[in-house]
């Protein structure tokens, strides 16, 4: 039997599944903190009556799908079934919207982080507050279905998000970690919980006879707490098949946001991190408050409460991905078939043979609205010139700067605020290609790029790595601690610097770009 079979057998492995907006990943990882087993299901968001949602009954067939696909890459690998874990770590999409009733009855179709039905309730907070609420946290909903009279108001007796839907529903506990809370309602970094100034403001304005704000929010956890364990009921929700025990411990669970910081170790003062998937956000953990309140930037904070500036943008790669699959059905119409991993990795190296302003092609990459550029709806467009040079690299290179448009004019603001950043570390599936989105990334934020190993594991083995600290947090130990010294010691990532041409190329893309939006504005009008 080996080490890693052992570890498994005895329940010494740690688990942490994330819940992504295209793909529900599970990652396994071991005494250091090292992969070693994965699984995954792919899901897509609906757009039905005009919200982005997903079913609960999606949920749980694709958690039960993923954790089986894990067990299976386990029984493959090592010849031995998952039955005992040390802990296990759940995180998702951050923000969006889950209102229950009294029954625990879900009132309303689960919202996601991609609506932006609430831009009354959010300028109205943000004026209110003196504190940027934007459209997709849970409480500029939660305002917005007030202001609009909706009928299930009176029945919520908790609101959450996915992350802390899930956990409840294999702990009982109604918690969630303080970074997937800062998506929700403000947080006082001080007390590492709601801000209480600015729920009195909420009542006094929005409350209700039925509820208290502070009744139906989720419990404020940091890191390292105690977030219940696996009940029964959970084990054979995530296990249907009855081989998972219960009693396991979870650590609070987190939104994607705060799992991308920890999978980059991008906790600590004057750190910073590009998430690049389904959407694109950067945050910036930040050493003093902003001077001004941006409506184009979310204060959040880390798993371990620490104040965090967040540019998030509702669009990144679900229209490159459509190019991609349409290519892919081109490709295998001729008889040849690839892996995705091959046909991103060809496609995303050609984009590196195009000139560095994309030959003057524009592409909008917007299936949903936009907060930063003003847009309630998006619509996907690509456009030339007739004297444009439409090549294929060109093509796929206008796609990947389209993919990071939105991202670069939010970091304006935090360059204009004179935010300092010593360390940028990208993730996502856009890093998968090696070089390519980190060197295009780098002249889009005008600062270098450093992407981990291990940073295709993503949000799951960040999550799963705070199911570790959980699960091993010495007296006194912070989170940074842990992080520097016991899962990142010696590890600094390959570091790519924006060279000069491609700054220019894209700074000359990027003004194009904001000049051709009213080609957007027109599609969203027309189409």
């Amino acid at each position: 039997m080996t080490r890693t079979a052992e570890l498994i057998q005895r329940g010494g492995a740690v688990l942490g599944i994330e819940l992504g907006s295209t793909r529900i990943k599970a990652v396994l990882i071991d005494e250091g903190g090292a992969p070693i087993a994965s699984g995954g299901h792919n899901w897509e968001n609906r757009l039905e009556n005009g919200v982005w949602t997903y079913s609960i009954e999606d949920v749980w067939t694709g958690l039960q799908d993923c954790y089986a696909s894990l067990a299976r890459d386990v029984r493959e690998r090592y010849g031995c079934e998952i039955t005992d874990l040390k802990a296990i770590g759940i995180s998702a999409m951050m923000h969006g919207y889950m209102a229950f009733d009294e029954n625990g009855e879900l009132l309303v179709p689960f919202r996601t982080w991609r609506n932006t039905m609430t831009e009354k309730a959010a300028e109205t907070l943000t004026e209110l507050f003196g504190f940027n609420i934007p459209q997709r946290w849970s409480i500029a909903h939660l305002a917005q279905s007030i202001m609009d009279g909706m009928a299930h108001v009176s029945q919520i007796r908790w609101l959450t998000t996915l992350s802390g839907y899930v956990h409840f529903m294999l702990t009982g506990r109604r918690a969630l970690g303080v970074g997937e809370a800062s998506g929700m309602f403000p947080i006082d970094s001080a007390k590492n919980d709601y801000d209480q100034k600015m729920i009195d403001q909420f009542e006094a304005r929005f409350g209700q006879k039925e509820w208290s704000l502070r009744d139906i929010l989720p419990e404020v956890l940091t890191a390292g707490d105690d977030a219940g364990s696996l009940t029964e009921a959970g084990a054979r929700l995530l296990d249907p098949s009855g081989k998972l025990n219960a009693g396991i411990p979870l650590c609070p669970p987190e939104g994607d946001a705060g799992t991308g910081m920890v999978a980059t170790n991008s906790v600590s003062l004057r750190t910073g991190n590009v998430s690049a998937g389904t959407s694109i956000f950067a945050m910036v953990v930040l050493e003093k408050p902003l001077k001004e309140v941006h409506p184009e930037i979310d204060m959040v904070t880390t798993p371990a409460g620490a104040p965090v500036a967040m540019a998030h943008c509702n669009n990144c790669t679900s229209d490159l991905n459509a190019w991609v699959n349409l290519m892919r059905e081109y490709a295998e119409m001729l008889g040849v078939k690839q892996s995705a991993d091959e046909l991103y990795g060809r496609l995303f190296e050609r984009a590196l043979e195009g000139d560095a302003d994309c030959g003057g092609l524009f592409a909008c990459n917007y299936y949903s609205g936009e907060h930063i550029t003003g847009f309630t709806s998006g619509r996907p467009v690509f456009a030339r010139a007739p004297e444009s040079r439409m090549t294929l690299a060109n093509f796929m290179r206008a796609h990947l700067d389209s993919a990071m448009a939105t991202l670069s004019i939010g970091l304006e603001i935090l360059k204009e605020e004179g935010v300092s950043i010593d360390r940028m570390y990208g993730h996502g599936g856009l890093f998968r290609t090696k070089g390519v989105g980190q060197r295009l990334m780098a002249a889009a934020i005008g600062a270098p790029v450093s992407v981990m190993e291990t940073a295709g594991e993503g949000g799951a083995w960040g999550v799963a790595l705070l199911a570790k600290f959980r699960a091993e947090k010495e007296k006194g130990e912070t989170l940074e601690a842990f992080l520097e010294n016991k899962i990142f010691a010696g590890k600094t990532g390959i570091a790519v610097a924006p060279n000069e041409e491609d700054e220019k190329g894209f700074k000359k893309f990027i003004e194009q770009y904001k000049r051709a939006l009213k080609i957007e504005s027109a599609a969203v009008e027309t189409l």
